[in-house]
This record gives C-alpha cells, structure tokens and sequence, in this order.
C-alpha cells in the first residue's frame, strides 16, 4: 500500500513507530518530513511517499502473501496493492457493468496505481491493472501480472461524461497496460516503439491501422478476469460489447449510443462511451476471446 499526506489507520501508526514519531495513526506533515528524511539518508528517492521501495528498504514489507496475492477461483494470480483511502470510494455497490480501457502508459501496473495514489484527481482509477510488455520491447517482467488497486465493493471515477451516472458506481474497471495507437513508429509520447510491439489493423480504427500489441499473456488473463468477475459480481459477460463482435466485428468496438447511456449491461470498452477515446482497440486476437466468451 501507498502511504501519503492524509492516509490514516494502523499502516500509519507502524511506520510512525519505526520513525520514532508521534503514532497517531495519521500521517501528516511531520510524518511525512520524518519519512524524507529517513529517505535521505538510506539512499532513496526522498519524496515522502511510502511505496514497495520504502517498505522493503525499512524491512516493514509483509511477508505474509496471502496479505499480497489471491488465486480466483479459475486460477487467476491477483497482487494486492491498495491506493491510499481517499482515492477510491468504498462502496460496496452491486456492479452490473464491466468496463475495458487502457492505462495509456507504461507496462508496471504497480507503478500505475502509485502514480494514481500521487495525483490530484481525486478517486479516478479502476479496481484492477493488468501490466504488459514495455513497448520498447526490452522488458516482459509485468507482462500478463493483475493488480487490484482497492478492495471489492469498492469503486473509482473511470468513464469520464457518459450518459449514466449509475454506470460509475456499479461498473468493475481494468486498465491495460498498453499505450494506444502508433504513428510514424512512435507513441503518443514520442517513444520509439520495437517491432515485436506492433500490430496492423485489416482497417483503420478512430483514425489509425498501427497500433501497441496486446500481448498473448495479456488476452490470455483477461480472458480469465472477465471469466471470473463476471461470476463474482453476477455481470452477464456475453451480453454488450461480446454480442456485438459476433454481429459486426471490429465495428462493434465503435460508439454505442446504448452503452453511452447504460442501457444494456454487461461488458463495454471505453470507446464504446466516449468517441474521444482510443481504448481498447479491435485487435483480432482479442476479438477471438470476446467471441469465445
């Protein structure tokens, strides 16, 4: 878990015990020089935030894994790795809705959910992260890990306008590691992408045939997320965004006018409720999993 300004509970009062501070239970300003200076003087990275590095290096890291992972009941491997309270709702609500987007970033879904405990948007992220290849082609360690980054029941603002606000509360997100379309070799980013990464279209989608390659290992555990989320939370996962691969093909990944305003249930990309995004994107081999859904 991510310790910051405003996290609280008994993470809190153990690392504040380790500082030799005020155990509160509430990490404030204090806590959070105590925790630099700590930082300074170990060779880190002395931003005051308690991540992975900081635990290991202080040796307050868990090393009880049930604590850490969990295997579904089809035998997906799922990490804990929670985001500060506040930057997620806590629910529980009943979800009805499964929703498929990218992160538009790099292939570490630890760092993602890091990187969302670190801003200022307030509770913007999804239940889970699925890591991938890095698109320069030189390091598969995340590739096909799933992260959940907030307990069950829980939820995060993830579709932006739509047409439902029902939809935020009772939808279950994942974020892909994956960085979208390609042009000119490049990502959006202007990163240089490796051969191995690239897939080409039959025909364009939103305006672009290249795009970032999700990887075997990727549709290999979304296929058994989307599996058993749909058993865990009672989501008719042939109905939406699966029924209509069967009917029009790549074309069903386009805008929905039924998905916008949440009339049909069951799993939806984002592109299906916003004509401005780019994720997720009709790569033949994921349309092979919806359809075999």
């Amino acid at each position: 878990m991510l310790l910051k300004i405003g996290s609280r509970g008994q993470q809190v009062k153990d690392l504040q015990e380790f500082l030799g501070a005020d155990a509160d239970g509430i990490f404030g300003k204090g806590t959070e020089a105590a925790v630099k200076e700590w930082q300074a003087t170990n060779g880190l990275d002395a931003d005051g935030l308690v991540g992975p590095a900081t635990w290991d290096a202080m040796g307050l890291a868990t090393t009880d894994d049930s604590e850490k992972t969990f295997e579904t009941s089809n035998g997906l491997i799922v990490n804990r790795h929670f985001l500060p309270e506040g930057e997620y709702k806590n629910g529980p609500t009943n979800k009805e809705y499964l929703f498929l987007h990218h992160t538009a970033g790099w292939h570490n879904p630890f760092n993602v959910i890091d990187q969302w405990g670190r801003d200022s948007r307030g509770a913007v992220a999804t239940e889970f992260v699925l890591g991938g290849p890095s698109v320069k082609g030189n390091n598969d360690e995340f590739d096909g890990v799933m992260v959940q980054a907030f307990p069950e029941g829980g939820y995060g603002w993830h579709l932006g306008k739509n047409g439902s606000q029902h939809m935020h509360t009772h939808s279950v997100g994942i974020e892909v590691c994956n960085f979208g379309w390609i042009k000119d070799g490049k990502t959006y980013a202007g990163t240089k992408v490796a051969e191995s990464q690239l897939v080409e279209l039959d025909k364009p989608f939103r305006g672009f045939k290249t795009w970032h390659k999700y990887s075997d290992d990727q549709i290999e555990v979304l296929d058994k997320w989307i599996r058993w989320i749909g058993e865990r939370d009672g989501i008719d996962i042939r109905a939406g965004l699966p029924a209509l691969v069967k009917e029009k093909g790549a074309d069903a990944f386009e805008f929905n006018e039924d998905a916008y305003y949440g009339k049909v249930k069951g799993i939806w990309t984002h592109t299906n409720t916003r004509k401005d995004k780019f994720d997720m994107f009709p790569q033949q081999e994921l349309l092979d999993m919806l359809m075999s859904l």
